[in-house]
């Protein structure tokens, strides 16, 4: 399983990045929006050169011949960059035009099994399914990502499901079970994920004891 982060944050980037578990990043216009001071392409083209691996980068425009406009911009920006649509009519559209120009797709804000397969069809590299969000309205977020891992399977599909929303550790554990390719992880999420109070207790053990040893 591949762990993403899913923030926009340089410096949140770089720390979890030097823990040699990064395979990339997800980035929105709402997180790209909390990093005043610096431009949309900036930001991306900054990211590309810390982690080496798909960096998510969303369109704004909500018609297809925009979204492809502004896909083969931030496409231009990296190598790496994924172009980031949303699951609707136009989005699909761009998402097929883009693929057959040979750029990688994340198709975002996915809420159903059905929204996902027509995405997969459109050759979408990436699907995010929104687990959180799901659980928020009191669905099972998890049951999705079972069903989109079965169907892909089933008629052996390349495109990946990414788990979007994460809100715990225990999302990761689940989308990891449910045969998720990909978890995108907000920083809160990945250091809930390294703590255990065995894991503080028992270093403190060890170093007390090594200090009593008198070595």
């Amino acid at each position: 399983m591949k762990f993403f982060i899913d923030t926009a944050n340089i410096d949140e980037i770089k720390r979890i990045n030097a823990l040699g578990v990064l395979d990339g990043v997800t980035t929105n216009p709402s997180l790209i929006a909390k990093e005043t001071g610096k431009p949309f392409e900036a930001i991306i083209e900054e990211i590309c050169q810390i982690v080496d691996g798909p960096i998510s980068a969303e369109v704004i425009g909500l018609e297809a011949p925009g979204m492809i406009e502004e896909g083969r911009r931030l496409a231009k920006i990296h190598p790496n960059v994924v172009v980031k649509l949303p699951l609707i009519a136009e989005g699909l559209k761009a998402c097929k035009a883009l693929t057959v120009e040979g750029v990688k797709t994340n198709v975002t804000l996915c809420f159903s099994s059905t929204q996902a397969l027509m995405a997969a069809k459109a050759g979408a590299t990436y699907v995010s399914p929104f687990v959180g969000r799901l659980d928020d309205i009191n669905l099972e977020g998890m049951e999705l990502i079972r069903e989109i891992c079965a169907i892909f399977e089933n008629y052996a599909f390349d495109t990946q499901v990414l788990s979007a929303s994460i809100r715990s550790p225990r999302h990761v554990t689940d989308s990891a079970l449910a045969g998720a390719h990909v978890a995108t992880i907000p920083t809160k999420v990945f250091d809930q994920m390294l703590k255990h109070p065995l894991t503080d207790k028992g270093v403190e053990g060890f170093l007390a004891d090594w200090k009593k040893s008198g070595r």
